[in-house]
C-alpha cells in the first residue's frame, strides 16, 4: 500500500521530537488527518501518545494543564499553543452506553486505535515523519464514501450510542453513505439514544444541522430509528398534505426549508426554527375545498413545541427565546397598506436585531414551497420601511419613551403591576402615533390611564 504523509507543521515536528527525545512517540489523530486526505481545512488538532499522563507532566513541567487526567488527557503549553494530548487507553465495560466502566492506559497504538468510532477517524500520523497509519480500512473507506464502525458495529453502539448520531453526521457533512452493517446495527440498537443526556443529543443534533446539507442528517436519523426518540415531534409530519402551492408533505417542506437556511450560510437558530416552524401543522389541519387545506393558529402551535423541544434538549435561554419568537412570527403578512404605526409595532415586537433573522426564515419557507416565487422583492419593500422608521428614531421600547418610572411615580403611579400596565399603555400609543413621544402629553394620558382604571 501506497505511504501517504501528513504535512505536520514545525511546531507540531518540535513537539514530536521532545516525546521521541525520551522514548516515547506522539501521533496526531481524528478529524485533522481524516480532513487533510479529504482535502478539507481542519486545524482541530488532537493528539495521542504511549506516554502517561504524569509523564507527559514531566516532560513539560511547568507548561502543562490536567485537563482531564482520569482520562489519560492534559493540555501542553507548548510554543504560544495549546495542545490536548491523550495517552493510549483501552475502554471496558459500557453498561450505561455511555462511559466506559474501565479506562486502561495501554503501551500500543493499534489498541488506542481500536476502541475508536469509525473507520474513517482511526487514523494516526506520526509527528516526526508525518507517516499516516491506517489499521482500520480508513483509506478504502474514505475513496469509497463509506461511514463505516470500526469491528463489530453493535459493540461500537452499544459502547456510546451517541456514535449513532454522530454516523448521522459524519455522513451528512461528508456526503457520504452509511455502510450497510453499521446502519443495521443502528437500527437494531436506535432505542439506546433515550441513555444519552440531553446535552450530548444537542450537541450532535446541531452539529449535523450546521453541515452543508443538513436534511441528509435528520433523514438518516428517521431511517435509522433515532429521529423519533430526539425529535419525535417531526413524525406526525410524515404524510402530511398541504395541497395548493405545496409540493411537498410538511416533513419534506420542513426538510427543504432546512436546506435552504442551510444554502444561504444562516445561523443555528434560523436552520433550527427552519426544521421546526411548521411542527404544529398536523394538529391545526383543517379541509379547505378542492385538495387545499388550511392550518390556522400553527405558528403558535409550532411555537409551542419549539419551547418545549429546546427546553427538553437543555438549550440556553436565549437560543430558546429566539427561535420561538421566529417560529411564533414566521407567518406576518406585510403589505404596502400597512400603516406606519403597524409598522412599528412589527418592530417593537420582533426587534430591530431579529428581523434580518426572520426575513431569512421567511426566505427558506418560501424556498421550499415554490421555486418559482420569491419573496425578495415584498421584503425589500417592508425592509426599506423598517429602516425609515429606525432612521427617524421612532419611540420602539419601553426604553425610547419620553417618560421613564420615575417620572411616572412623581405623579402618583405606583410601582409594582400598575406601573408596568400604564408604560405599556403608553407605548401602544406612542407606537400608533409617534408624536405623542412627549413628557407632558404622555404624563396627561398616564393620568388619564389612572382615571379610567378607577386609581
Amino acid at each position: 500500500m501506497e505511504e501517504r504523509t501528513y504535512p505536520l507543521n514545525e511546531d507540531i515536528k518540535a513537539l514530536g521530537r521532545i516525546f521521541a527525545k525520551h522514548g516515547y512517540k506522539l501521533y496526531l489523530v481524528g478529524g485533522a488527518v481524516r480532513d487533510y486526505l479529504l482535502g478539507r481545512q481542519n486545524d482541530d488538532y488532537d493528539f495521542t501518545t504511549d506516554a502517561r499522563p504524569e509523564e507527559v507532566m514531566a516532560l513539560f513541567p511547568h507548561h502543562v494543564i490536567p485537563t482531564g487526567l482520569q482520562h489519560g488527557t492534559v493540555t501542553v503549553r507548548f510554543r504560544k499553543q495549546g495542545y490536548e494530548v491523550t495517552t493510549f487507553r483501552a475502554e471496558e465495560g459500557y453498561s450505561d452506553s455511555r462511559h466506559p466502566d474501565k479506562v486502561v492506559f495501554v503501551r500500543d497504538l493499534a489498541g488506542d486505535l481500536g476502541r475508536r468510532d469509525f473507520t474513517i477517524n482511526a487514523f494516526a500520523a506520526d509527528c516526526t515523519t508525518g507517516l499516516i497509519t491506517d489499521l482500520h480500512g480508513g483509506f478504502e473507506d474514505l475513496s469509497n464514501g463509506l461511514v463505516r464502525a470500526i469491528g463489530k458495529p453493535t459493540e461500537r453502539f452499544t459502547e456510546d450510542a451517541l456514535r449513532m448520531l454522530r454516523a448521522c453526521r459524519f455522513a451528512s457533512r461528508l456526503g457520504f453513505t452509511l455502510e450497510e452493517g453499521t446502519f443495521e446495527a443502528m437500527k437494531a440498537l436506535s432505542g439506546n439514544i433515550t441513555k444519552i443526556s440531553a446535552e450530548r443529543i444537542r450537541e450532535e443534533l446541531f452539529k449535523t444541522l450546521m453541515g452543508p446539507s443538513p436534511s441528509r442528517g435528520v433523514e438518516l436519523m428517521r431511517q435509522g430509528g433515532l429521529l423519533e426518540h430526539i425529535l419525535p415531534e417531526l413524525m406526525p409530519c410524515i404524510g402530511v398534505g398541504q395541497g395548493g402551492r405545496h409540493r411537498l408533505d410538511v416533513y419534506q417542506h420542513s426538510l427543504a426549508a432546512l436546506d435552504a437556511a442551510a444554502d444561504m450560510g444562516c445561523r443555528l437558530e434560523v436552520r433550527f426554527a427552519a426544521l421546526m416552524h411548521d411542527a404544529g401543522k398536523p394538529g391545526c389541519r383543517r379541509p379547505a375545498g378542492d385538495d387545499r387545506y388550511s392550518f390556522h393558529g400553527h405558528a403558535d402551535a409550532s411555537a409551542r413545541i419549539v419551547d418545549e423541544v429546546m427546553q427538553r434538549l437543555r438549550c440556553s435561554n436565549e437560543e430558546r427565546r429566539l427561535c420561538v419568537l421566529l417560529v411564533k412570527e414566521h407567518m406576518f403578512n406585510y403589505s404596502h397598506e400597512w400603516s406606519d404605526g403597524a409598522v412599528r409595532r412589527f418592530i417593537a415586537k420582533v426587534g430591530v436585531p431579529n428581523i434580518p433573522l426572520l426575513f431569512q426564515l421567511r426566505k427558506a419557507d418560501e424556498a421550499s414551497i415554490d421555486v418559482s416565487h420569491s419573496p425578495e422583492d415584498s421584503l425589500e419593500a417592508f425592509q426599506a420601511r423598517i429602516d425609515a422608521e429606525i432612521q427617524k428614531k421612532s419611540a420602539l421600547s419601553l426604553k425610547d419613551l419620553a417618560v421613564n418610572g420615575a417620572s411616572l411615580a412623581a405623579i402618583g403611579v405606583p410601582k409594582g403591576p400598575i406601573m408596568g400596565k400604564v408604560l405599556s399603555h403608553l407605548l401602544d400609543l406612542v407606537l400608533e402615533d409617534s408624536s405623542l413621544n412627549e413628557e407632558g402629553i404622555l404624563l396627561d394620558r398616564a393620568r388619564d390611564y389612572l382615571a379610567s382604571c378607577g386609581q
